[in-house]
């Protein structure tokens, strides 16, 4: 669990963000390294499903979910939508290409416009994989109520505004 990091004022009000000093800094309980403990597990949970079924890495996975069974889109609106790089996109379609899952296309409008889509093999293994997925997803929210999932929504929506909000780099004070 993060350790505290508030502290009241003297009259007993609100509190202040407080920095622990380096010498008591504690891997287990500092945030960023908790969310990746957290992101990991959650992910290799879900993972070992597509992975098992059809030998899908993350990328090609997030490729298939992207593009779903009746989408054409470019390399780089799946870049766009899915919060991964193009390399690791270029490698998923390749991949989804080379397993027949995935098809290239020129675009009808625009001819110098390549997009890509589920083939039909691609599409039946997406509808035998999302509702394997949503059950994972109902298993890992489990004993959670509905006011307490809404709640850890709004929670990491808020995070990650904030994370959004201090990309700067930071320099020590002198």
């Amino acid at each position: 669990m993060p350790a505290d990091l508030t502290e009241q004022n003297s009259s007993g009000g609100t509190s202040q963000q407080v920095v622990p000093d380096a010498e008591a800094f504690d891997l287990s309980s500092f945030f960023p390294y908790l969310v990746r403990v957290y992101y990991r597990a959650v992910s290799e949970s879900v993972a070992s499903i597509y992975s098992t079924l059809f030998g899908l890495s993350v990328s090609e996975w997030r490729t298939m979910v992207v593009l779903g069974p009746n989408r054409a889109m470019s390399a780089s609106e799946i870049v766009a939508e899915s919060s991964m790089d193009k390399v690791n996109v270029s490698r998923a379609v390749q991949r989804l290409r080379g397993a027949g899952l995935l098809k290239r296309d020129i675009d009808g409008d625009d001819r110098r416009r390549a997009v890509l889509r589920l083939t039909a093999k691609g599409v039946e293994a997406f509808r035998t994989l999302v509702p394997l997925v949503r059950q994972r997803e109902v298993d890992l929210l489990a004993g959670l109520s509905p006011d307490e999932r809404e709640t850890l929504l709004r929670l990491m929506e808020k995070v990650r505004a904030n994370a959004e909000a201090v990309k700067t780099p930071m320099v020590p004070k002198s």
